[in-house]
């Protein structure tokens, strides 16, 4: 086995766990965001919960199928060290990323719901009066 196919495998032993351990613990954290972000409604929470997991898994693990080949021929373990420290800062970068974007989207949700909020009378009306005429009489 040459440098660049082991630099392949540890690349992939290292990427994959990484991904799998950052969906499972944004989904067990943001849970209770998102059960904010949608209020009363807690199975559309948990439904979103799972369906940002797994295009969550699908974005990165297609990602890093793809940028397994990127970069040159491995010559030694140095170089593999070095191959390998760009491509899972790349990976850990993408990650943040999305991540980032996820949050600000939600957030966004969550500011607007609670815009909507304030437009709502605080106490609901308690009686009904009449419309006067447009001119009384004297």
């Amino acid at each position: 086995m040459d440098w660049t196919v082991a630099t392949y495998l540890a690349y992939l032993l290292i990427a994959i766990p990484l991904t799998v351990w950052v969906a499972t613990t944004l989904s067990r954290h943001g849970g209770v965001f998102l059960e904010d972000v949608f209020g009363e409604h807690e199975d559309v929470a948990e439904a979103v919960n799972r369906l940002l997991v797994v295009g969550f898994y699908l974005l990165n693990l297609g990602f890093v199928s793809l940028y397994l080949r990127n970069g040159g021929e491995v010559a030694d373990l140095r170089g593999l060290v070095e191959q390998l420290s760009v491509k899972i800062g790349v990976v850990t970068l993408v990650l943040g990323v999305l991540h980032f974007l996820n949050v600000w989207v939600f957030s966004s949700m969550r500011r607007r719901q609670r815009m909507e909020a304030f437009r709502a009378a605080p106490v609901a009306p308690q009686s009904y009066v009449p419309p006067m005429a447009a001119f009384p009489a004297p």
